[in-house]
């Protein structure tokens, strides 16, 4: 039989409400006693069920998301997928909030972190900006016992309990690799196009890019970073000012989600040499870009599965479960115009290895 509760009391030589406050991690048990109850639930076994004790005890979970605002085509199709999840939630005892705040900003990310933190929910998904501030600020959600999984842009040196997301430098080696060998022996330099050098996935995408050029493609010249702030306009008027600044720009890597502006951009090179593009994340915007030879390949990454790895995360580490590490891990996909999914409105919705549709 599965030992129960009573056999840790026994074994420890406690009672039941002490057994209790360590599974629930209350306060009034002394250190050495806890450490005793741990030391007997690992070696006897003890595996708890979760979902009887939270419906035991009418426990609902609350998870915020906080995602940039702004016309992002994929940060739009990540914020369907967590209404999606708030769809499912109340099946699985969960409410699921969204709170948006300007994208690429640091200080606005702060505030809303410690707003949050206020309202103490049982977990946070949030898309990352990089600096001292929010670091700190995801710390203090951490001091508090409040687990923190930071969704797409990863936030280094913090202590953050999860990250869902592609690994990014791995993405910039493989856009790297794909955009050199369809240019072969095509002479030219490259231009890459980014949102912002302050997320961190974007600027792991441009060291892993960068390396792959200077190990398999020497001799290429990467043009100065274009910084877009994943504005479309912006962006247009950006790309189309370093393609008339550089004539001879053979390829063109779109690392962020200026993808709408560099597509225009594109567009106004009627007569112009073509040029080969590798870009990030498959929306109707790339796929008809695909389709009209614009974009040579896209990399993308299921904004489905990120948000379903958060949550699954989060309950997880609200609840002192482990996370099934090959389950939460995202995947890089290539698309060419000749392997495009079925449009399931504009975003790929695979789903992940054993789960269900």
């Amino acid at each position: 039989m599965r030992p129960t509760v009573h056999d840790i009391a026994a074994a420890a030589g406690v009672s039941l409400a002490t057994v209790d406050r360590v599974l629930n991690q209350r306060a009034g048990v002394r250190k050495v006693t806890r450490e005793r109850v741990e030391q007997v639930i690992e070696r006897i076994g003890y595996v708890r069920d979760m979902a009887a004790a939270n419906l035991a005890k009418s426990r609902v979970y609350s998870f915020v998301f906080i995602l940039p605002s702004g016309d992002n085509s994929f940060m739009r199709g990540l914020e369907v997928q967590v209404h999606a999840a708030m769809a499912r939630a109340p099946l699985e005892r969960m409410v699921i909030s969204i709170v948006k705040v300007p994208a690429f900003n640091a200080e606005a990310l702060v505030t809303a972190l410690d707003e949050v933190r206020a309202t103490a929910p049982a977990g946070v998904a949030v898309v990352a900006v990089e600096s001292p501030d929010v670091i700190a600020a995801v710390n203090r959600l951490r001091a508090d016992r409040i687990p923190v999984v930071t969704l797409v842009s990863d936030l280094a040196g913090s202590a953050r309990d999860h990250f869902a997301g592609v690994d990014n430098v791995a993405a910039g080696r493989t856009a790297a690799s794909l955009l050199g060998r369809f240019l072969g022996g095509r002479p030219g330099p490259i231009a890459v196009l980014a949102g912002s050098m302050l997320v961190r996935d974007h600027r792991e995408r441009l060291d892993g890019f960068r390396a792959v050029l200077n190990e398999d493609f020497p001799g290429r010249t990467l043009l100065p970073v274009i910084e877009g702030q994943d504005d479309p306009v912006l962006a247009e008027k950006l790309v189309g000012e370093a393609l008339a600044a550089s004539p001879g720009t053979v390829g063109i890597y779109s690392l962020g989600a200026g993808n709408r502006g560099l597509i225009a951009a594109l567009k106004q090179r009627k007569n112009a040499p073509p040029v080969c593009v590798v870009a990030h994340e498959l929306t109707r915007h790339t796929r008809a870009a695909l389709n009209e030879g614009l974009i040579d390949a896209v990399l993308n990454q299921d904004a489905g599965h990120e948000v379903r790895s958060a949550v699954r995360v989060l309950k997880a580490k609200a609840d002192g479960a482990a996370v099934i590490g090959a389950q939460e891990r995202i995947y890089i996909d290539i698309f060419l115009k000749d392997n495009l999914p079925f449009d399931e409105g504009d975003e790929n919705q695979r789903p992940e290895q054993g789960e269900e549709l």
